[in-house]
């Protein structure tokens, strides 16, 4: 019993460390080039028509992002250029990293 509890324990531990690892490998992508269509600051969510994300394996469009930090999206308006980071979280798609092109 004692052995089963120790095995059990460490098959914890490696799911655990494997979640993290697969949560970690698509939240770090590279950055993706955009242009921003619409920001929407009261409900903290950028429109952005963005090329291909390769760590999300999402192709080229334009779609709503969310973020968890508004104040990536100040100074942000339509049109800009910018280069960000995305990751899904819960189903969302959120972006985690921003920043304005020249």
């Amino acid at each position: 019993m004692n052995n089963l509890k120790k095995y059990l324990s460490v098959i914890f531990l490696l799911s655990g460390v494997i979640l993290t690892h697969v949560a970690s490998a698509q939240s770090t992508g590279a950055y993706t080039a955009g242009q921003v269509r619409k920001v929407d600051l009261e409900q903290g969510k950028v429109t952005i028509r963005h090329e291909e994300i390769k760590n999300l394996d999402m192709p080229p469009m334009t779609m709503i992002f969310n973020v968890k930090n508004k104040n990536l999206l100040n100074g942000l308006k339509s049109g800009d250029q910018v280069e960000f980071v995305a990751s899904s979280e819960g189903g969302k798609l959120y972006v985690i990293e921003l920043k304005k092109g020249d």
